[in-house]
């Protein structure tokens, strides 16, 4: 079995891939899925499907989507004796029992964890390919094609604040790597689409200070500045301004080093951005 959050749910066997076709059956599955091997209450699953307001009818409405959830499962995996056992009843509620690698998200969390300690141990070149590959799994937003209520769209929030995360990670890793040229579009993209992140700003300055753009660099801390300040009543932060007074200056610690394991100087200067003063 093969589940998949990370773009629309699919549920997939060696005999083909579907997913529910009524909203609500889906939603059901959904938030199952993304809390797989703990119990979901039945007081949980009604409110993600009709919120603080259940119709009186609600317990026997839930109980028959779950029967058809059933009926779904054994026709995707060809194996109707065993759905009780992967989506079974508990008390007070229902649980969806996955294995290790059936869930995409799970694998995803895999790869980037074992990316980012690769990050942080300087082996750059195979931290972006297993950050890359993390990322790699996804298809789209999380769970595109399922309307959330609001626990299941906190699961979709969570989902997309890590792909996020390591997506920077991912881009510091080819910052490293000198290739900066190659992020430019992918980081004018992420800063256009998050226009309040500094961590993506900083990254975005940096590749266009390496690539012989000081006047665009420049003009991209000029625009967040003016962002943050109309938006929100802020100002960039000190590693952000320190960057941009680096950049003013053409100071040598922002060229890429010969060895570019030894970057002391240029984390102390913007590698805070990575823990704070992000703001998306």
């Amino acid at each position: 079995m093969r589940i998949s959050v990370l773009g629309p749910l699919t549920v997939g066997s060696e005999l083909g891939s579907s997913t529910p076709k009524a909203a609500k059956q889906k939603r059901v599955l959904a938030l199952l899925v993304v809390r797989a091997n703990t119990v979901v209450s039945t007081g949980q699953l009604m409110e993600e499907l009709w919120g603080s307001e259940p119709p009186d009818s609600a317990t026997a409405t839930l109980q028959t989507y779950v029967a058809n959830l059933r009926k779904f499962l054994a026709m995707v995996l060809g194996r109707p004796h065993s759905v009780r056992d992967i989506l079974s009843t508990s008390p007070g509620g229902y649980q969806f029992r996955a294995q290790p690698g059936e869930l995409d998200a799970e694998e995803f969390t895999l790869r980037a964890n074992q990316g980012i300690r690769a990050l942080a141990a300087g082996q750059d070149q195979h931290a972006a390919e297993t950050l890359r590959a993390a990322l790699g799994l996804w298809r789209g937003p999380a769970l595109a094609d399922v309307p959330p209520g609001r626990l299941l769209e906190t699961h979709v929030n969570r989902l997309e604040q890590a792909r996020l995360a390591v997506t920077e990670q991912r881009v510091e890793a080819d910052l490293r790597l000198g290739r900066h040229h190659g992020l430019l579009g992918e980081l004018t993209e992420l800063t256009t689409t998050l226009p309040l992140n500094e961590n993506l700003h900083a990254k975005f300055m940096l590749a266009l200070y390496r690539s012989g753009r000081r006047y665009e660099a420049l003009s991209v801390f000029q625009r967040l500045r003016e962002t943050l300040s109309d938006e929100l009543g802020l100002v960039p932060t000190a590693s952000l301004e320190r960057l941009h007074r680096a950049i003013l200056l053409s100071d040598p610690v922002l060229d890429l080093p010969a060895d570019p394991r030894p970057r002391t100087a240029l984390d102390n200067l913007i590698g805070s951005l990575s823990h704070n003063g992000t703001t998306d």
